[in-house]
């Protein structure tokens, strides 16, 4: 019997790139394949708090095997804005804001150092394990690329000449933020 766990988010893209990283390890079901519909308030002041608060909710009020992820974008200029703040850093849950946002911000700005950090929280039995994964970068000037999603149009990971936005799927989930903490989550469910 195929095991599942509940990834618990709703974002499309997110559950693609997952599903994909993930493969027959273990069945990724969404926050709406258990039900669930409530926009769960990510109050933390950290990424750690934000993937902690999700999963933890999702676990008490479900009673599932499941994890949660948060991601942000940390700008070295910028004092590691928009950090745990990505999603909204404009105000608005819109990332063309956000990304525009950023990108005036850093108009008049050399060093463009930036990394992608996710943490993702999973619960597995009631007990609870952190996995990090980092990609260090830099912001580009202008967007570029189609694909991807958030903030992919304007990093470019340290060793390419192209954004996340310019990479295929394949690709990206193999150096990635959420790839790298995906392939420690999923080295940790392959153990238990």
């Amino acid at each position: 019997m195929e095991k599942e766990l509940v990834f618990a988010t709703n974002n499309a893209h997110k559950l693609e790139e997952v599903r994909s990283k993930v493969g027959d390890v273990f069945k990724i079901i969404s926050l709406n394949d258990i039900g669930c519909h409530e926009d769960i308030a990510e109050t933390g002041k950290t990424l750690e708090e934000n993937a902690s608060i999700k999963s933890q909710y999702v676990n008490k009020n479900y009673s599932v095997n499941c994890f949660a992820d948060d991601t942000g974008l940390e700008v070295k200029a910028l004092n590691n804005e928009p950090g745990v703040y990505s999603a909204r850093y404009s105000g608005f849950r819109d990332f063309k804001h956000n990304m525009d946002l950023v990108l005036l911000k850093m108009q008049d700005i050399t060093d463009r150092t930036a990394r992608f950090r996710t943490v993702i929280s999973v619960i597995i039995d009631d007990e609870e394990t952190l996995f990090e994964g980092i990609v260090n970068g830099k912001i580009r000037e202008t967007p570029s690329g189609n694909d991807g999603f958030g903030y992919d149009p304007i990093f470019e990971p340290d060793g390419y000449d192209i954004t996340f936005a310019e990479m295929g799927l394949d690709e990206k989930n193999r150096i990635s933020h959420r790839g790298l903490a995906m392939e420690k989550l999923i080295a940790f469910l392959k153990s238990v």
